[in-house]
Formats: C-alpha cells, structure tokens, sequence
C-alpha cells in the first residue's frame, strides 16, 4: 500500500486544481500522483464541503464507533441473556 500523503500537501493539489487554469492530469503530474487519486481526493472534498451527496469523514469516522459500541452491546447482551437462562435453570424446582 502507497504511503499516504500529507494533509497539507493533498489540500494545496487540490487547491491548485480547483483553480482550473491547468488540466487535471497536468496537475497530477506536477505534483507527482496519478490522476485517479486526485480525482478521487477531489470528490472527497466535494463531500466534505457539502457540493456533493456522499458521507464525510467526521460521519464515517461517527459511523465505525457507533458499529463497534453496538457489537460491544450485542456480546454483553448475549451474555446476560446466558446467564439469565442458566440461572433461571439452577433456581427452577426440580
């Protein structure tokens, strides 16, 4: 996996291709990346901007911790629910 870029270096490349006085793919090769990577990084910020529909990276950042709280719920749930059982199992007459 390539290392990733600074964040200040991917908001100066996409401050200068926004200016739109060079092509795209001119602006890659001048910063050195490759085309699909700038096009990406700029629909990023079209998103997190708000001039395009898409999740942000503060939602998408919200959404995995809220993933992993609701695991984390699930398995205590399940585990009371264990114990619930096999203590309603043991107290039961015989």
């Amino acid at each position: 996996m390539p290392k990733p870029y600074p964040p200040e270096f991917r908001r100066d490349v996409i401050a200068v291709a926004r200016q739109g006085q060079t092509p795209i793919a001119q602006v890659a090769k001048d910063f050195g990346i490759t085309e699909s990577c700038l096009r990406r990084w700029l629909k990023a910020a079209q998103v997190e901007d708000g001039d395009r529909p898409g999740v942000t990276a503060k939602e998408s950042e919200e959404l995995r911790e809220l993933r992993k709280r609701t695991r984390l719920l699930e398995q205590e749930n399940e585990i009371l629910r264990r114990a619930a059982a096999y203590f309603a199992k043991e107290i039961s007459p015989k």
